[in-house]
């Protein structure tokens, strides 16, 4: 690849990437702020959990949270169901991350928070998925398009969802 190919390709990975953040202001709605005020009045900690790429997101949104003053742990979904849910308590409130929406790890894991009275936000990518219908709050990070042609990694997504965690965030510092 020449330099002028390099650079083609990134600024159009930028571009897309840019493009994914700037759609989601008009994905911020009632449920963004629904979750926000449930974040506000939880007791005890945002659990958030995620895996794979999404879970290196959530161990970022739980810093920042944490960084910001609300009170934030990340827990390893696989991990959950081996002996980590002994971390959660009833205080707590769950922030669950998928772009698919379809994790099975997670899936595997709300029922487990559900029996224990807890409330799940979901910020997924996908409305219509098994995730978003466990939930009892969904925030959209849907992205129309992976800066990745190959579809190898997410790229869009990932950095949509970590935008509107950075929101979540700085929401809740008002």
């Amino acid at each position: 690849m020449t330099t002028k190919d390099n650079i083609s390709v990134a600024k159009e990975v930028l571009k897309i990437e840019a493009d994914a953040v700037s759609a989601l202001i008009n994905k911020v709605d009632d449920q963004f702020d629904q979750a926000v005020e449930a974040i506000r009045n939880c007791k005890g900690r945002v659990i958030v959990t995620g895996m794979g790429k999404s879970g290196l997101i959530s161990q970022k949104i739980a810093s920042t949270l944490s960084s910001t003053g609300t009170p934030s742990l990340f827990i390893h979904p696989g991990e959950a169901s081996h002996g980590d849910l002994g971390m959660v308590t009833k205080e707590d409130i769950i922030l669950a991350i998928s772009n698919s929406g379809e994790t099975y790890e997670l899936i595997q894991i709300i029922p487990a928070f559900k029996r224990m009275g807890l409330k799940i936000i979901a910020m997924i990518g996908r409305q219509h998925s098994t995730i978003s219908g466990l939930a009892d709050m969904y925030i959209d990070t849907s992205v129309d398009q992976e800066a990745c042609t190959l579809e190898l990694a997410p790229t869009a997504s990932t950095t949509a969802t970590l935008a509107m965690g950075d929101a979540l965030a700085i929401a809740l510092l008002e």
